[in-house]
């Protein structure tokens, strides 16, 4: 589990820089998260999680605020989540979450990276079955057995822990997201999480290579470079 992690981490670094509407996007999903679970981040885990990790890809507080002060608002845009799953080049699988306020209006753009890069948008479901949806928590710390314990305390039904170079990472699935992580920080303390997010984690990867390996990088610019688009997770190994 840990090495497909890895290498959709691997391979959304050599995105990031196309990612010029960081800013937006993380305002959007803070909007959303606030919106619907409170504005407070000690009583709304997944906004505290969402904040901390936005200020680690370093968005600036004003940025955070607005987002929080629009939820406060109770008004604004309607934003609601739609996920689509197709094959990409070389027959990887995506799947592409999205925040929109016109879902027709998502679709087409979507679609339309599909259709440019020798893709196929697929139907519900055609490939989220070969990942699995994780809560991932990590953090520096190398007693792998008291954070199980802690955990299994707590009643947190733990997927897998890895330890390596004195990082623990905990996988859990993602209806446990907020109990696990309640969990941790009440055995240890606050916790600096080098990682704290809920994504899909591929079962099995895909080979990427020749021709397919630029046209690839050229789907994901694409997807990125859509104001709706929040996410994009896939089992691509691209050749090195």
């Amino acid at each position: 589990m840990g090495r497909a992690f890895q290498n959709r981490k691997e391979s959304m670094a050599k995105t990031a820089a196309a990612k010029t509407k960081v800013y937006s996007k993380y305002g959007r999903e803070i909007y959303v998260c606030a919106k619907s679970g409170g504005v407070d981040p000690s009583g709304n885990l997944a906004l505290r999680g969402l904040i901390d990790r936005a200020k680690k890809d370093q968005v600036p507080s004003h940025v955070i605020e607005k987002a929080l002060d629009k939820a406060k608002g109770g008004g604004g845009e309607d934003f609601s989540p739609t996920r689509y799953e197709g094959f990409g080049p070389g027959n990887c699988m995506v799947i592409v979450d999205c925040l929109t306020d016109n879902p027709n209006r998502t679709f087409g753009d979507v679609r339309a990276c599909f259709t440019k890069t020798k893709s196929k948008i697929g139907t519900p479901g055609s490939v989220s079955h070969m990942f699995d949806h994780c809560a991932i928590l990590a953090f520096e710390g190398e007693d792998e057995d008291a954070t199980l314990e802690a955990l299994m305390e707590a009643d947190v039904d733990v997927t897998d822990i890895e330890n390596e170079d004195g990082r623990l990472t905990v996988f859990a699935p993602h209806t446990e997201y907020a109990k696990a992580k309640q969990a941790l920080t009440d055995a240890f303390g606050e916790i600096d999480f080098e990682v704290d997010e809920i994504q899909f984690v591929p079962q099995t990867t895909t080979p990427i290579e020749g021709d397919d390996v630029a046209l690839f990088e050229k789907f994901l610019d694409l997807l990125n470079d859509l104001d709706d688009v929040q996410n994009v997770y896939h089992n691509a190994e691209l050749e090195s």
